[in-house]
């Protein structure tokens, strides 16, 4: 339960600036102190809990950051929460649903908040920490979680990790470890090397590494990681932290907010109702936190009721278990056998003849929350998306739970948004510029007239079996684009095994991606009008390059591969796609054809009317289509 939350400061956000009818919002900055109950029925599967120090009333004690954006008069908002769980201590609402910029962990401007629809919307909008790891420079969201110890003995144990350079972290100098190392001594760990994960891995003698710190290595001499290559790093760590807290702190700190009566000096205003959003690891978190039971308080009250996770695939997060790196996440290169992804993964009940458990994500106690999962192309290439609507070897199509809502947006990447660009990176392919986020704002709103007023939100929209739409990697009928790499396997999704010494598995399930038009434009799923009325092919996957391991599947990044402008240039370059000028005969054509798409979007609840004018005023606008 939640025991204080102190408030350090009130500010002005934006200067005072109005939010359309809601009027100025203010930033509430302050820490919330809490504790739990190791004995209690929801706090009970927290890993190490057991050997957590306890205060003088037998409870465990934890601090969260708290940081909220609340409506300056509470009478006009909406009376509703809007969490957003942080990623990596990261607040990512603004530069993801509200097309602001990306990397603002501390909104104080205009700028900052992008195009402000939440506050628009009359939200109060939370966040708190969860990860006791996530740094917390420049605002970010920390948890302050106590360490576990054996009768007040340090608790070792042997541990992996992996380190890449270049990928998602940047061009690495040094290799931090996730957990303190229990000894100096270099013979008690090893440190090895390989190109691609199916590779033996090669371990560098002695000479070639060594500790900076307990807490980091680096290779010697001068020498850099290789780019793309993946460095393992097995060692005895010392002093986890009963990291999986988080869990009961996100719950303690959303239910006082909307439960207890003190709560109106905090939010300015009772509230009424509290929706979730989590972008990719947040979503996994979400779906965790469900799973959990941590959707029930300790009163057996719902936390929140509605949630909408956004680019989670099936999985969850390395948290809640000894020494577990929740900052990973497995793709076909990188971060192979942490624990991520377990049966069951879909809201359908379903059986799992891998390891002969049955169940599903919800819960079925009364604590399970309206869902809504949107993902994009590069989580069923990466993060086994097409298991949330199949059975687990991907034969049938499964019927989903009244509460629960499915949506693919085709032709994205995993981190599609405003602003992105063709810019290839470490990658064969330009990657995919494409912005999801219109059919994301659209989908928030359903998802909140659901819990409000119990408006359903709009069929699950995703490829099928039954359609012929969800096939496998290989049988997607991408075209031969010219000088383009394809790719034609998706990332592994198995049982998970031992994550300290792994082998690979001896079974896996079968995950299936969605099937391509003529254009190599996916067929099903909420098509946006850039795919629907395309300048180009967008995927959800890319491969890299040299001197990264050529022939991967990138990270998590996805192609744009424009179409020729004319007959002439379209053949020149071998180009079986019709090219932008045979495509449409003019501006006012290629226009016609965008107002139909947007139409039928807007009457099927997919996408709003201010979205609906900015594609319209685009079209109006691209330069591509002879007037």
């Amino acid at each position: 339960m939640l025991l204080s939350l102190e408030i350090e400061r009130v500010e002005p956000l934006a200067d005072g600036a109005s939010f359309g009818a809601v009027g100025a919002y203010e930033r509430v900055i302050g820490k919330a102190r809490g504790e739990v109950d190791p004995a209690a029925p929801g706090n009970k599967g927290i890993a190490l809990i057991d050997k957590a120090p306890r205060n003088a009333a037998g409870k465990v004690e934890y601090a969260t950051d708290i940081f909220i954006l609340r409506p300056k008069d509470p009478a006009k908002g909406n009376g509703r929460i809007l969490y957003e769980v942080n990623n990596r201590g990261r607040k990512m609402l603004f530069g993801n649903i509200a097309d602001g910029p990306q990397g603002v962990n501390d909104p104080k401007t205009m700028a900052d908040v992008g195009n402000g629809f939440p506050l628009r919307q009359g939200y109060t909008i939370v966040w708190s920490g969860w990860d006791p790891d996530a740094p917390r420079a420049n605002m970010g969201l920390g948890l302050t979680a106590p360490v576990a110890t054996d009768n007040g003995q340090p608790i070792v144990q042997k541990v992996r990790d992996e380190f890449v350079s270049g990928t998602r972290g940047g061009a690495l100098e040094a290799f931090k470890l996730s957990y303190e190392a229990a000894s100096l001594e270099q013979p008690r760990a090893r440190l090895t090397v390989r190109e691609r994960a199916g590779d033996e891995p090669r371990e560098l003698p002695l000479n070639q590494w060594s500790f900076v710190d307990a807490r980091s290595i680096k290779l010697r001499d001068g020498s850099k990681p290789k780019p793309g290559w993946l460095y393992e790093f097995h060692y005895e760590a010392r002093n986890p932290k009963v990291q999986a807290v988080g869990f009961a702190a996100t719950r303690d700190v959303v239910s006082w907010l909307r439960y207890d009566k003190a709560a109106t000096a905090v939010t300015g205003g009772p509230i009424s109702h509290a929706l979730a959003i989590g972008f990719s690891q947040a979503g996994r978190y979400l779906r965790n936190h469900i799973s959990e039971g941590f959707n029930r308080d300790e009163q057996g009250r719902k936390v929140f009721d509605g949630i909408h996770a956004h680019i989670a695939g099936v999985g969850r997060i390395f948290f809640n278990m000894p020494f577990g790196q929740p900052a990973r996440t497995g793709t076909q290169h990188e971060d192979h056998f942490f624990p991520e992804n377990e049966f069951p993964f879909s809201t359908a009940a379903q059986s799992d003849p891998l390891t002969g458990k049955a169940g599903s994500l919800f819960r079925g106690d009364g604590s399970d929350p309206k869902l809504i999962e949107t993902n994009t192309s590069t989580e069923y290439w990466q993060k086994g998306a097409s298991l949330l609507h199949t059975d687990p070897l991907g034969t049938a199509d499964v019927a989903l739970p009244d509460n629960s809502r499915i949506y693919m947006i085709a032709g994205t990447q995993h981190g599609g948004r405003a602003g992105a660009t063709t810019d290839a990176g470490p990658n064969v392919n330009p990657r995919n510029p494409h912005n999801p986020m219109p059919a994301v704002r659209a989908l928030l709103v359903a998802l909140d007239e659901w819990v409000v007023s119990g408006k359903a939100p709009p069929p699950s929209r995703v490829p099928t079996l039954g359609a012929g739409t969800l096939v496998e990697a290989d049988k997607t009928g991408f075209p031969a684009v010219p000088g383009a790499a394809v790719i034609r396997v998706t990332n592994q999704v198995a049982p998970p095994g031992d994550w300290v010494s792994p082998t690979p598995p001896a079974k896996a399930y079968r995950t299936l991606v969605c099937k391509v038009d003529a254009d190599g434009n996916e067929a099903a799923g909420i098509r946006l009008p850039d795919i629907a009325v395309p300048l180009a092919t967008y995927t959800g996957w890319n491969e890299y390059k040299a001197p990264y391991p050529a022939g991967e599947l990138a990270d998590r990044d996805g192609s744009c591969l424009p179409f020729a402008v004319d007959a002439a240039a379209r053949l020149a370059a071998g180009d079986p796609r019709p090219s932008i000028a045979e495509r449409y005969r003019s501006g006012a054509d290629y226009q016609a054809k965008v107002e139909a798409v947007v139409t039928a979007l807007l009457a099927d609840r997919l996408l709003l009317a201010e979205d609906a004018e900015r594609y319209r005023e685009r079209a109006a606008k691209e330069p591509r289509v002879a007037p």
